[in-house]
């Protein structure tokens, strides 16, 4: 399989997550305006509403290949930023059994180490770019290392 349609192919594997949470966030925010208020950050609710539209927005970008460069950066530090902040500690419920919480904090252990791993992913793409099918190539910068 060629490099160019490798990249393709993770470029949409990489934009899936992005585009159906942005999505998500957009259309239902109550959830992410929870999870923000529990962080302790402020206007949680238009914080769920612009967390959607840069999540959509990226993802779209990283679908066809558009700025990949600025995108992979940027996608690179929100999960970073938001796997701290949302996932670098132990949960406690005080309603849940110890064992429910122990399995809660796992989890979010999990997701800490997702978002890590998914940085490193957007570091990469940002570093060999886009690849020729895409609208980089099409503009005339699409970067390939």
């Amino acid at each position: 399989m060629s490099r160019d349609l490798l990249l393709l192919v993770a470029r949409v594997l990489l934009s899936f997550m992005f585009i159906m949470a942005g999505f998500g966030k957009i259309t239902d925010a109550a959830g992410t305006a929870g999870m923000i208020a529990g962080a302790g950050l402020p206007a949680p609710t238009a914080l769920a509403y612009l967390a959607g539209l840069f999540e959509l927005v990226t993802g779209l970008a990283v679908l066809v290949g558009f700025q990949v460069r600025i995108v992979g950066w940027a996608l690179a530090i929100f999960c970073v930023f938001t796997g701290v902040v949302f996932h670098g500690s132990a949960i406690n419920v005080p309603a849940f059994p110890p064992e429910a919480n122990g399995w809660l904090s796992t989890l979010n252990q999990i997701m800490l180490m997702k978002n890590i791993t998914l940085a490193g992913a957007y570091i990469l793409l940002a570093t060999v770019g886009a690849g020729a099918f895409s609208l980089d190539a099409r503009r005339g910068a699409a970067v390939t290392a």
